[in-house]
């Protein structure tokens, strides 16, 4: 359940732009949430290793519950991605810092991927709402 609520605000601030843009009165919300991003990339990107880590040692669901386990795999999915385009100032601060090829590698992924930071930040909230009806056993 709070990986579902992390992955939510992370896919919020992933698309903020585009939802500030739609609905300006949201924009003091998630302006208090900003200052935690990295952070909050940080532990969701962690968050998105380890759901891929066990939807791929779970493959064995899929026959048994393939709606609940291809949900669990793409919330993963979604959640690396959006983990590592909010932490990667952080991680690249702390991280890549010290090793200029790893900064070089590190931003070329980013360049590539910061495009579909808004994509993946809504399929992220879809995701976290699909997984939390999951949890709650509605569908």
């Amino acid at each position: 359940m709070f990986s579902t609520i992390i992955a939510f605000i992370g896919g919020v601030l992933a698309a903020a732009g585009s939802i500030i843009k739609k609905k300006p009165n949201a924009a003091e919300l998630i302006d208090k949430m900003a200052p935690y991003q990295g952070i909050i990339g940080v532990v969701i990107l962690f968050w998105g290793i380890s759901g891929l880590i066990g939807s791929l040692t779970s493959i064995s669901l899929l026959s048994a519950a393939p709606i609940y386990w291809i949900i669990g795999l793409i919330t993963a999915i979604a959640t690396f991605v959006v983990g590592f385009l909010l932490s990667f100032s952080l991680l690249s601060k702390y991280l890549f810092s010290k090793n200029e090829t790893a900064m070089a590698k590190g931003q070329s992924l980013r360049a590539k991927l910061i495009n579909y930071q808004v994509p993946a930040g809504y399929l992220l909230i879809v995701m976290s709402i699909l997984s939390l009806l999951a949890f709650l056993r509605i569908f």
